[in-house]
């Protein structure tokens, strides 16, 4: 009898036999990965996964920790030839490039290049922000990056504003550069929801760090009203935020 994990989506043995095939450097290209995440999905997760993921139809259900692992071990040996024969067949596919291009020992330039390559592969939040979770380089490249970042703020396609403005949340809300923050994202026009929602999480953000300043940019800006009462409506979901505040915030509501 197969031995099965705490919730029953795949055998154990299965999983791991098959991440073992995958770490071995003589299979981490093109259709040979591909075969071998195959192996590692799993279906409740996939049908998981699936319902947070709209428009998305080809996800085959394998945990994010997992994927990190594999990514990992492509870092370790020839990343760059695993990049130029990946293939987009699978939302798992596309996440590992992602997570790779993170993850890879590289200068500051040459991962730029790998980064500008991706991004037009990215289709939905999920890939979004979890690959700009991984790009954490940029701490220490922060003048760089942001150069790299500013004509993504100026794009008609709505995923390449989300790439910017979820880099702007994780990197670069702090306290020198607020000011320009909050211009930035008083300037995103977009009508899809995943950029409203995106701008509306990073002025959230911008609340909990730096309460003052966000306040005066609440009281006079020009954003959609949806946009407008996303933000206030995230603020008032954060946990740094007290009552009493919170009641004044739900009082700023535009009214239909």
């Amino acid at each position: 009898m197969e031995k099965w994990n705490k919730k029953k989506l795949a055998p154990v043995e299965k999983v791991q036999e098959a991440y073992n095939r995958i770490t071995d450097p003589h299979v981490m290209m093109g259709d040979n990965i591909k075969q071998q995440l195959k192996e590692l999905a799993e279906e409740d997760y996939r049908v998981f996964a699936s319902g947070l993921l709209p428009n998305t139809d080809n996800v085959l259900g394998i945990r994010l920790p997992m994927l990190r692992k594999i990514a990992k071990q492509i870092a370790r040996s020839d990343w760059q030839g695993y990049l130029e024969t990946a293939r987009e067949d699978s939302f798992e596919e596309i996440m590992l490039q992602g997570m790779v291009i993170g993850c890879a020992a590289c200068p500051a330039e040459e991962r730029l290049f790998y980064i500008k390559e991706f991004v037009p592969k990215i289709q939905n939040w999920s890939v979004c922000d979890s690959f700009c979770a991984g790009l954490k380089f940029t701490r220490n490249n922060s003048e760089l990056v942001w150069d790299f970042l500013k004509p993504y703020f100026k794009s008609e396609r709505a995923f390449d504003l989300r790439f910017a403005v979820v880099m702007l949340i994780f990197y670069y809300i702090q306290e020198a550069a607020i000011s320009e923050v909050l211009t930035v994202l008083d300037n995103v026009r977009h009508d899809d929801y995943y950029v409203k929602m995106a701008v509306a999480w990073a002025i959230s953000m911008c609340y909990v760090q730096f309460p003052g300043q966000t306040m005066i940019y609440l009281k006079n800006n020009s954003l959609d009203d949806f946009t407008y009462n996303k933000a206030l409506q995230k603020i008032t979901e954060s946990l740094k935020v007290d009552k009493e505040t919170k009641k004044q915030i739900r009082a700023m509501k535009r009214k239909p």
